[in-house]
């Protein structure tokens, strides 16, 4: 418990010297330098806020598509039925009260000599500096039958909302006795333990309300973030709900049939009454446009200023990076959208920024009382991020019930915490 405490202060300690960075700056070269973000989750919403509360002069502007923002994390818990998808929405009024202009509107097109944004509706929005958030799209058509039509049978709930909804609907109609199927893809992609906190939350489901009913989960890997916890979560909670076939043991999927609900492998064929597919990914859509998305579908950026490798003056964050190893997840993303802050604020005053530290923690439930997480700590080396020796950690493999409950009311806490300083 020692260490676990340890930790846990020093992340408290390191997360009060990263708000601390985020104070008011001397006053920046240019009085009314304007900075766009685009995207507004937890780094862009993030971003946002933080620059306006380090330089207000900074006029801020934030475009969103949707008028409310449904949170990724705990979304698991409300595919199965152990959360309300009105607990993931947040809105926009504090961001707004921040003083940043959050215009509700879709960005089409970048133009990186004459540094600007176009909406939709026509609206031109000029920038000093342009920040994008923009999350992830769907490679649609890389996993052969799975496209667009296809998600409308075999939801990927990856991006939350109405595919959580859709998913959780079919897990409910299902007949007692019936198979789930869900496929998890290579690296890299959102959320790295999401898949599987997502099997034991669905096994959990199937356990509790159709106990005659199985998951199978095909993986295109062999290895995963918390895999000792969670695999040892599975045979002690789920042994006859969940069964997970790696990539040596033939459970990469080559192929998807939308209509009959069926998943192919090198080795065989599985028909699911329930399939989900965790598709692979790529970069938003409006980093292609802006030209900071590279061959691999992702954006290469600078790790102390988070600014595009591939066009100055941008600067990407969150999901859409290369920043490994640091994870595509949602505390990720707010912990380099306060890099970015400030090195954009340090930019305008003529300054060169330091070298961050840079914090990733996230926790996964297996089940409703049953928490494991584990904590990262990355700076920056050789032009990339990298682990710091010794900083972090994952919950011990020998950790009571009541260590484990307890780490399932800390997630609560994190989640609880973490959306408040971003939307509330």
């Amino acid at each position: 418990m020692s260490t676990r405490r340890t930790r846990r202060d020093f992340l408290c300690g390191s997360a009060a010297i990263a708000s601390s960075t985020l104070l008011p700056m001397p006053a920046i070269a240019q009085a009314a330098a304007k900075v766009v973000v685009i995207g507004g989750g937890f780094g862009g919403a993030t971003v946002a806020r933080a620059l306006k509360a380090a330089e207000p002069k900074i006029q801020v502007t934030l475009i969103e598509s949707n008028a409310t923002f449904t949170a990724c994390p705990f979304s698991n818990e409300v595919i199965a039925g152990m959360r309300e998808i009105g607990a993931q929405q947040f809105g926009y009024d504090k961001v707004r009260a921040a003083g940043v202009n959050v215009v509700i509107g879709t960005a089409t097109v970048v133009d990186q000599t004459g540094k600007s944004v176009r909406l939709a509706d026509g609206a031109t929005l000029p920038y000093d500096r342009l920040v994008l958030s923009p999350g992830i799209d769907i490679r649609w058509g890389a996993l052969p039958g799975y496209d667009e039509a296809a998600a409308a049978k075999m939801p990927h709930a990856w991006k939350a909302g109405e595919q959580t909804m859709l998913l959780r609907r079919q897990l409910e109609a299902m007949e007692d006795g019936g198979l789930v199927v869900m496929s998890s893809p290579a690296n890299p992609f959102r959320c790295p333990p999401g898949p599987y906190e997502r099997a034991n939350l669905i096994a959990h489901y199937l356990k509790t309300k159709k106990p005659k009913s199985k998951l199978l989960v095909l993986d295109a890997k062999d290895q995963f973030s918390k895999q000792g916890l969670f695999q040892k979560a599975w045979k002690e909670l789920y042994p006859n709900h969940l069964e997970w076939v790696s990539l040596s043991n033939g459970g990469k999927v080559v192929s998807v049939d939308a209509a009959t609900n069926t998943f192919t492998t090198d080795f065989g064929k599985h028909t699911a009454k329930v399939g989900n597919v965790i598709p692979p990914q790529k970069a938003g859509h409006i980093a292609d446009l802006a030209g900071v998305s590279n061959n691999t579908g992702w954006c290469p950026i600078d790790p102390v200023t988070f600014e595009s490798k591939q066009v100055p003056g941008i600067h990407v964050i969150g999901d859409a990076t290369i920043a490994a190893p640091m994870p595509k997840s949602g505390f990720a993303a707010y912990s380099q959208a306060k890099v970015a802050a400030f090195a954009i604020v340090k930019l305008f005053a003529g300054e060169q920024p330091s070298p961050p530290r840079l914090l990733n923690t996230c926790y996964s439930l297996v089940g409703p009382d049953y928490g494991i997480s584990v904590v990262n700590v990355y700076r920056t080396a050789n032009g990339a991020l990298a682990e710091v020796e010794g900083s972090g950690g994952v919950s011990p493999a020998d950790a009571s019930p009541d260590f484990r409950k307890s780490e399932a009311i800390y997630a609560e806490a994190w989640f609880r915490t973490i959306t408040g300083e971003v939307w509330g």
